[in-house]
């Protein structure tokens, strides 16, 4: 048996019926041209024939003193795992996305390996559709995400690819602890990291105290509690609603370059836009502008670590309805965040947003202080692969990530690239956002906006 981290523990603890924590992904696929009659029933025999599955697609969850372990599942069942389904004519992206919802609104059996794989057929112009669910405690979204990829070739000529759960586990460098020179070795590298944890302590308190008194100053600052109350930050309920569209990356490129800022600032704009207009529709825009939990990459030219990842705080500008105003607002709190990060190291980046999150996380694993409101949505942009994709030789022709929406944040916008394409993925708590596949509409509504007012169109 395997301990659970505390961290992978705590999706488990999170968890509730209104609040599955499972992540998933979407992918479509054509035919290939080859493809007869019978691709898609030997596809299925092919993929029925690989019932020993690889770990850790073959661990399940045991609990002993209050603990969770992984442990072999010595009675793995292939058919409760893998699903072969049909969409209801007429087959359209309509009908897949109402059953990626569905499917995405239930809990996982943690009697068994906490995953799924439906396999669905019938989807109008010779395609079919893959969607591969995880528990969060298993995989994270990225993780999920590469080995999906890994999942597929670059030659579309490839066949007989096992599947994702057949995949032998890429080796993992020396880290188990076997004898008492590694363990003494794992102590001192504990103690150090904790050393140098503490070290940073006095300059995230001082950086603290700076940000307090920025914030009545500084109109690009967004403090942790200046997320305004919404629709969004309610109670959820375990329905799901998924919605998802695909963007030529371009267009977004198109607006960065005339506006001199980053592809991802003209994301954070266009989401800004569509959920101003979805509220309006709703009658429940705030006065205050929304603000989005925006993981980024900070790039450090002179320092060996090279890119850095932090959680920032982005004002999504949907007080204004000017498209170019939205635009600068967001693109100034940003950059103010991106600033204040390259002033500390990334110990003290990770210690800072972990001590100004600390409240509002609480609140999301309680629910017991629904004032201490650090942001109203995530929103997150994860970079996928470069090149075209085949599995079994159908190719790969878009791929959404599936997230998990949480109590008092109802809904999760994450997006992905794809060979030339910006792939978005929204989910949301059914009740509480009706409507939502709406958004889509106001997506786009919000990048021709950009358009016109970059003299685009």
């Amino acid at each position: 048996m395997k301990a659970l981290s505390p961290a992978d523990q705590l999706f488990l603890w999170m968890e509730k019926r209104q609040q599955p924590m499972h992540v998933a992904g979407l992918q479509l696929f054509d035919f290939p041209e080859d493809a007869g009659p019978r691709y898609i029933r030997d596809l299925v025999e092919h993929l029925r024939s690989f019932t020993e599955p690889a770990s850790p697609f073959n661990k399940r969850l045991v609990t002993r003193f209050g603990q969770y372990f992984w442990e072999t599942d010595k009675q793995f069942d292939l058919e409760h795992h893998f699903r072969h389904r049909a969409l209801p004519k007429p087959g359209r992206i309509r009908e897949l996305l109402s059953y990626v919802s569905a499917a995405h609104s239930n809990l996982m059996d943690r009697e068994r390996p906490l995953w799924e794989v439906h396999l669905i057929e019938g989807v109008q112009g010779r395609r079919f559709a893959l969607y591969t669910k995880v528990h969060h405690s298993l995989f994270d979204g990225i993780a999920a995400m590469r080995m999906g990829s890994r999942a597929l070739s670059e030659d579309c000529y490839m066949r007989d690819l096992p599947p994702i759960w057949a995949m032998e586990p890429r080796k993992k460098a020396p880290g188990l602890l076997r004898n008492p020179v590694e363990m003494a070795t794992g102590m001192a590298r504990f103690t150090a990291t904790m050393s140098k944890q503490l070290a940073t302590m006095p300059a995230v308190l001082g950086e603290i105290a700076k940000v307090s008194r920025k914030s009545t100053r500084d109109p690009n600052f967004v403090s942790f509690f200046q997320a305004p109350p919404s629709i969004i930050n309610s109670k959820i309920t375990g329905s799901r609603r998924f919605a998802a569209q695909s963007w030529p990356m371009a267009r977004f490129k198109a607006v960065a370059s005339t506006f001199g800022c980053t592809l991802n600032d003209v994301v954070l704009a266009v989401c800004g836009s569509a959920l101003r207009n979805y509220l309006i529709s709703q009658q429940a825009l705030p006065n205050k502008p929304l603000v989005a939990m925006v993981p980024v990459s900070l790039r450090r030219d002179d320092s060996a670590e090279g890119n850095q990842i932090a959680m920032i705080l982005a004002n999504l500008g949907t007080e204004v309805a000017d498209p170019t105003l939205r635009l600068e607002r967001v693109m100034a709190s940003v950059k103010e965040s991106k600033n204040r990060y390259k002033q500390m190291s990334p110990a003290e980046i990770l210690n800072y947003t972990a001590l100004m999150m600390a409240p509002a996380g609480i609140n999301l694993a309680t629910g017991l202080a629904s004032g201490l409101r650090a942001f109203n949505v995530i929103i997150s942009n994860v970079p996928g692969p470069k090149q075209p994709l085949y599995w079994n030789g159908a190719r790969l022709t878009g791929q959404y990530p599936v997230s998990i929406p949480v109590d008092q944040v109802a809904l999760n916008i994450t997006l992905t690239s794809y060979v030339d394409s910006l792939e978005f993925g929204l989910t949301a708590c059914r009740r509480t956002l009706p409507s939502m596949q709406r958004l889509l509409d106001y997506l786009e509504n919000g990048l021709h906006e950009l358009e016109v007012a970059g003299g685009l169109r």
